[in-house]
């Protein structure tokens, strides 16, 4: 892409407004460093030196838009205790809305505490409970979502299989913002299996794909358009999902783009380095929506969020992507 058609395009993001929906998440980090094995159990003791909170799940789709675009929403459950008080108060301090986020002491916020030594991931912890959204909550999650969707240019699901998304309350939001006529993108999760049908955009990565249209899966080497068990399984996810866009992310090959009225459209990674690739299917389908929102082409989208996604793998932690950085890797 050139530079003068990534700046025209950039130059729309601040207008648009997106609501994220789906699984909200703490994501805690305890940065430290090693110097010594325990003498209770063969571990390492690690000595923090350094502790960070960021919004995570669905969350950090919001805060990779938020650089972006200061009209961004989440849509949500969370418990009732310090830690959904504490990420509510990371996102107001963002300028992500919270007003669509419920609380009920029904639900545990998710919580993920991550141990890491220097750069080397010693352990996560996990602090979850899978409960299903209750009927009164999901018509309310509903309810806001309608008043929501005029003012609105797309909607993003992430689905992290935690309990919020049901096939009930997926299809009535599908079927809402279709009515809506605004961008529908879902990243989907093959542990729940929901029927995701007409909409803008599915994004799966590569073993979601392989998973979810019942192929088994391949190692994945050599160029992408020449992989015939790849290019299979865009065929049959087309053809299941019935989609305008799917963007399977490969890793190091980069993405896959499926369109339906065009070639599939290969674009290699931009990464320079790798070290934490723990968010970059968030900020994948965050930066692909907010460019087609802003007239982009699927190509273009995906060039896009390919290069953003690029940036954030280079940075530990939940990271995100500033509009300096992503155009500084376009120039590179």
């Amino acid at each position: 892409m050139k530079k003068s058609r990534v700046d025209a395009l950039l130059s729309q993001f601040s207008s648009k407004r997106i609501l994220v929906v789906g699984d909200l998440m703490l994501d805690e980090f305890l940065w430290g460093k090693v110097s010594r094995i325990s003498p209770e159990a063969p571990v390492p003791v690690v000595e923090v030196v350094k502790e960070e909170f960021f919004p995570g799940g669905a969350a950090n789709v919001a805060r990779n838009l938020i650089g972006f675009s200061k009209q961004i929403s989440l849509l949500g459950v969370t418990g009732v205790c310090r830690h959904a008080e504490f990420l509510k108060q990371l996102l107001v301090s963002e300028g992500i809305a919270v007003d669509a986020i419920q609380s009920h002491s029904s639900y545990q916020t998710i919580v993920k505490s991550r141990v890491i030594a220097r750069t080397q991931h010693v352990v996560r912890i996990d602090r979850e409970s899978r409960v299903r959204l209750l009927p009164e909550h999901a018509d309310l999650a509903l309810k806001q979502l309608e008043e929501m969707l005029p003012s609105l240019d797309a909607v993003i699901v992430e689905d992290y299989a935690k309990g919020v998304l049901e096939a009930d309350f997926a299809e009535k939001i599908c079927s809402a913002v279709r009515r809506a006529g605004k961008i529908l993108a879902i990243d989907p999760n093959p542990k729940n299996p929901l029927h995701w049908k007409g909409v803008t955009l599915i994004k799966p990565n590569r073993s979601e794909a392989f998973a979810t249209a019942g192929i088994a899966p391949s190692d994945g080497h050599g160029d992408p358009l020449e992989d015939a068990d790849l290019m299979e399984v865009g065929r049959v996810l087309m053809r299941k999902w019935e989609t305008e866009n799917l963007l399977i992310t490969l890793g190091e090959q980069g993405v896959l783009l499926f369109h339906r009225d065009a070639l599939p459209y290969h674009a290699p990674t931009r990464a320079r380095e790798v070290f934490d690739v723990s968010g970059a299917g968030d900020t994948m389908i965050a930066l692909f929506t907010l460019a087609l929102t802003a007239g982009a082409t699927p190509a273009e989208a995906a060039e896009i969020a390919n290069h953003a996604s690029g940036v954030v793998v280079g940075k530990l932690g939940t990271a995100t992507v500033s509009p300096a950085e992503l155009m500084a890797s376009f120039e590179e």
